[in-house]
């Protein structure tokens, strides 16, 4: 790909994500390089100004692009990870020298993973001898409408301040509003935990359960999210702001929503396989569901949303008997943790 000096930020990850945010960071006046796996599709993102496969129809702005990942690592001066969530800990293995020598880095993934209900920044702690300045970025937003320049807001959380008012500072400008957040684990949580609760909107609304019920899954699992972000530590404020709520409303309505049109398609009768080749990409709530429902026993936190979703994805219950279920719960204070 090009011979470009050093520039400030590489993205990971030429998905729809990864495209969207390098291409606002650009917007802003940033050198910008976008790593990815596929040397085609990286050439149609340099010399078309368009990535066909994720974002076709929308213009892009020059973006440099790069194939080799140790170049594009080499070169940056700080990395934003936007790969799914369940490959995070290899991708983050890969460049694990250059964060253990202090590169600051920021990841958009949005997800628990799998095999070990770990968070992010957990994966971050247990994979890095020496972790530098780090931050995550999340909110209401998808990637189609923030590459069109369509107004955004995002959340940037980390620990050190100084470092989330950098962060902010890479993406603020034009239609892009960011803020900063010190609540690391609620925004963690709310991101991923968003994804499951999609997936049961969709399939509620494919059932023909009607908008009534669409708000009562969106308001019900924002309950459970809150349980179990504050039995992790978080603040029950991040629930109510951008990353919580706003995300979550987003996600559960509208159809630009990869888990919320899994909903749909289980609903339909598919298989989650099928569903997950109908739409033909990343489905994060897929594999959080487990996660989530895991992480949720650990806590001792009631999720009866989150553990109905994962009892149709993984232990092969009908859907319509999950909603049975969940109708048939006994009565309770609705504030009752």
């Amino acid at each position: 790909m090009s011979d470009s000096p050093r520039v400030p930020i590489t993205v990971l990850g030429a998905g729809a994500w990864g495209t969207a945010l390098a291409a606002a960071m650009v917007r802003n006046g940033l050198e910008v390089m976008l790593w990815g796996r596929d040397p085609q599709l990286l050439a149609d993102i340099t010399e078309r100004h368009e990535n066909p496969r994720y974002l076709p129809g929308i213009t892009l702005p020059a973006i440099v692009t790069e194939a080799d990942l140790d170049t594009a690592v080499a070169r940056a001066e700080a990395l934003v990870f936007a790969t799914p969530s369940y490959t995070f800990r290899e991708m983050l293995r890969r460049v694990a020298p250059t964060l253990n020598a202090g590169k600051p880095f920021a990841w958009a993934c949005k997800g628990i993973e799998p095999e070990t209900d770990r968070l992010i920044h957990e994966i971050v702690a247990e994979e890095l001898a020496r972790p530098p300045a780090h931050a995550v970025l999340s909110g209401p937003s998808f990637a189609r409408e923030l590459a069109a320049e369509l107004p955004t807001a995002l959340t940037v959380a980390a620990p050190d301040s100084a470092f989330a008012a950098r962060a902010v500072g890479w993406l603020h400008g034009g239609a892009l509003r960011a803020y900063s957040s010190p609540d690391v684990i609620g925004v963690e949580l709310a991101g991923a935990l968003k994804n499951v609760l999609a997936i049961a909107c969709g399939a509620s609304d494919g059932l023909g359960f009607g908008a009534n019920a669409r708000a009562a899954v969106i308001t019900r699992g924002l309950a459970e999210l809150m349980r179990l972000g504050e039995s992790m530590g978080a603040q029950r404020e991040t629930f109510m702001g951008l990353a919580g709520i706003g995300d979550l409303v987003l996600t559960c309505t509208d159809d630009q929503s990869r888990n919320r049109r899994f909903g749909l398609a289980i609903a339909r009768g598919l298989s989650a396989e099928a569903a997950c080749a109908e739409i033909g990409q990343a489905v994060e709530g897929l594999r959080t569901a487990r996660a989530a429902a895991e992480l949720a026993r650990r806590c001792g936190v009631e999720m009866p949303i989150v553990a109905q979703v994962d009892a149709v994805l993984h232990g092969g219950r009908d859907v319509r008997e999950a909603v049975r279920e969940l109708l048939e719960r006994d009565p309770k204070a609705e504030l009752a943790h």
